[in-house]
């Protein structure tokens, strides 16, 4: 007996995922068992994440974060490289005796996906897996956001921001986030025109990630409704494989042929350390971006520069 086409799997998969249909509701159409279909979404997603994960789901090079800077810094905001946020997915058939771990604010249990997007809704950063029941800042401490940062192998950034010149690029985010060098906060009370601006305009450039997580489940509704998978780890490939077919219609709709090349081939090398200059650096660059002073000093050299493009147009 012959079995499924390839064009019959590849149907089932992406109409479970792009429309949320029931694994039962294939069967109509493709002649497919409810468990056969299930079979070919938990394939699918993972071939997807094999195949073009190490593309789609790469850390910035530096033609990305020079166009980044670029594109930002016509917005008022030299030196940032995205929008950091975390979003909530229902995970329905979650294990009883796991409720009280995955169980946050709500009633119900859910799964966080911490992201980074920019302008373009792209989604640089992802990191998917931690129980509902922790907030912004427990996932940041657990995720590799910053993990090439601190040991020196991502690229250089370099701006300039009232006169005074930063190592370090930064990315927005609301106000739970901790006060370090790399995060620009919203001002909490904001005392006077020019801080009420730049507090608006922080508020509002940093909707883009907002709006890049709602494009998300409005393409697939697999993650907009709750998760009917018994495996925590199908689930990270599900949402992976969602974040990486997401960003393949943004190159679609960009429309430019942009060269994604890897580190290693844009001249970036890593030389070899001992082990306790390794350590070294580490700790030196990890206390730098934890700097409560280097944020406060941040924000307001931002606040002055935007004001100083911006500030009359906006008052």
């Amino acid at each position: 007996m012959l079995g499924h086409s390839t064009e019959q799997k590849v149907t089932a998969a992406l109409r479970m995922m792009a429309y949320g249909v029931p694994a039962d509701y294939i069967d109509d159409n493709l002649a497919m068992a409810e468990s056969t279909s299930i079979f070919y979404v938990k394939q699918f997603a993972k071939a997807i994440v094999e195949v073009f994960g190490a593309e789609y789901l790469r850390a910035p090079n530096a033609q990305d974060i020079q166009r980044l800077l670029e594109m930002n810094k016509a917005r008022g905001f030299p030196g940032m490289q995205g929008f950091v946020d975390c979003m909530h997915w229902k995970w329905k058939n979650c294990p009883r005796a796991w409720h009280g771990q995955f169980k946050g604010c709500g009633k119900d249990a859910t799964i966080i996906l911490e992201a980074i997007a920019d302008q373009e809704t792209w989604i640089w950063h992802s990191y998917f897996g931690m129980p509902g029941s922790c907030n912004d800042i427990n996932v940041l401490d657990r995720s590799p956001l910053f993990a090439k940062l601190a040991n020196e192998e991502a690229p250089p950034v370099t701006f300039e921001a009232n006169g005074r010149t930063y190592n370090y690029g930064y990315y927005l985010a609301n106000g739970i986030y901790p006060r370090w060098s790399t995060f620009v906060k919203p001002i909490s009370k904001p005392q006077g025109k020019k801080e009420l601006i730049f507090h608006n305009a922080q508020a509002a450039t940093r909707k883009d990630v907002e709006r890049a997580f709602g494009i998300l489940q409005s393409q697939f509704a697999i993650v907009r409704g709750p998760s009917r998978f018994w495996d925590q780890k199908i689930l990270w490939y599900i949402m992976t494989d969602c974040v990486i077919m997401h960003n393949m219609i943004i190159e679609n709709e960009r429309g430019q042929g942009l060269d994604y090349t890897f580190y290693h081939l844009m001249g970036i090398r890593v030389m070899p350390m001992r082990r306790e200059e390794r350590i070294k650096c580490f700790m030196k660059v990890y206390n730098e971006i934890r700097d409560s002073d280097s944020h406060d000093q941040l924000q307001k050299d931002l606040m002055e520069e935007y004001w100083k493009y911006h500030g009359e147009r906006a008052a």
